[in-house]
């Protein structure tokens, strides 16, 4: 038995779920919980935050975050793509930063104008 609390909404739901029965979700306040635990049990992802080194801004680094979740098993290396990075401002809110990261189809896009 594993036991998770959701992430999806502000509930906070205490999930139970039983491998040995197919992935069957107790504990759960809606349907949403019952995916969540499926995914996070299956293949579990995460959205990305981090800061990229930035010339001619008033801040030296730029927070930048993926576009979307990728594998957990990659973060560590998508993290590692973003140390060889230095942008030049201005970078606007949403300019991709980095595309496909780690082959996933996902990209790094900042999070600031600067």
């Amino acid at each position: 038995m594993k036991k998770l609390i959701c992430i999806v909404c502000p509930k906070g739901c205490h999930l139970a779920v039983d491998m040995q029965k197919g992935f069957a979700v107790t504990g759960n306040g809606c349907s949403k919980g019952e995916i969540y635990a499926k995914q996070e049990l299956e293949n579990p992802t995460r959205t990305v935050t981090g800061t990229v080194k930035i010339k001619g801004a008033v801040h030296p680094r730029c927070p930048v975050k993926t576009s979307g979740a990728i594998p957990l098993k990659l973060v560590q290396k998508a993290y590692a793509q973003l140390d060889d990075i230095t942008l030049e401002a201005p970078v606007k809110t949403g300019d991709v930063v980095l595309k496909n990261v780690c082959g996933t189809g996902v990209d790094f896009v900042a999070t600031r104008d600067m």
